[in-house]
């Protein structure tokens, strides 16, 4: 299991670390994921609107500029060529989207991978929710600077959208803040600390197995209330099954009443 220096929201260091959680911190990177991921980030950032001008689309005459023969100069058919200053570009860039998509899985794997790598690097670290009440630049390069990362490239990771940590860091060049749920494998690439809120990974912490055996009795009652679900359903099939054979026996009896009445009627008529 891996494992991360601790961090409180001042900045001190803690003694116990953090037990990351086992189901996305396996300690397994996958580069080609990683290289698919980052590929398509960039591609992706690219607008596609490079333009350049044909000899179509060039201004300029129409009519040669000279004749073809006896001038001694090579022979030309328009100003517009592309060997002619001004002329049109031959094979120019057009307007085109570079949009690339990968899997979600793959893109899914390649920010686990990212992570893992970050965390066998001991470059990543967790802190406790970060509360600021209004934006506040100082206070946060005070807290990265007592955490030992003001000098390097960091990501600040929030639990959620906090906007007054996003503006405390947004004037920082070396800080990027981010949501959890928003980073992608390029940008924990990109840095080289991923500061991570505790919030994020639950209430795991020390305690490591402590989350599986809170939950212990959620799954003992969620088991019996499966079994007594199924042990209803026979019954209650055997009671439907019952209602409908009386039901059947009442309206038979009924026709059978209804037949000799009129037997009866018709005997009397008859007579």
């Amino acid at each position: 299991m891996l494992e991360a220096v601790q961090y409180s929201a001042t900045g001190s260091k803690r003694r116990s670390k953090f037990a990351l959680p086992a189901a996305d911190f396996d300690g397994t990177v996958n580069e080609a994921s990683l290289h698919a991921s980052v590929r398509a980030y960039l591609n992706n950032q690219r607008q596609g609107t490079h333009k350049t001008k044909t000899r179509a689309e060039v201004s300029g005459g129409t009519s040669k500029p000279w004749r073809q023969k006896g001038t001694g100069r090579a022979r030309a058919g328009t100003i517009r060529a592309a060997q002619w200053r001004g002329g049109g570009v031959v094979f120019g860039p057009r307007p085109r989207s570079y949009r690339t998509d990968i899997p979600r899985k793959m893109r899914q794997l390649a920010r686990r991978s990212a992570l893992n790598a970050r965390a066998r690097e001991d470059a990543l670290l967790v802190i406790e929710p970060l509360a600021f009440e209004a934006p506040k630049t100082a206070r946060l390069a005070e807290v990265l600077a007592n955490v030992g990362v003001i000098d390097r490239k960091v990501l600040l990771l929030t639990d959620g959208t906090n906007s007054a940590v996003y503006l405390s860091g947004r004037n920082m060049p070396g800080v990027q803040v981010l949501p959890y749920a928003d980073a992608a494998a390029y940008h924990i690439l990109w840095s080289d600390v991923v500061v991570v809120e505790e919030n994020v990974f639950g209430p795991a912490g020390e305690a490591g197995e402590a989350p599986a055996e809170a939950d212990a009795p959620k799954a003992a009652t969620a088991v019996k209330k499966t079994a007594t679900k199924a042990a209803r359903k026979p019954a209650a099939k055997k009671a439907a099954k019952k209602a409908v054979k009386k039901a059947a026996k009442k309206t038979a009896k009924k026709a059978a009443k209804k037949k000799t009445a009129k037997k009866a009627t018709k005997k009397k008529g008859g007579k």
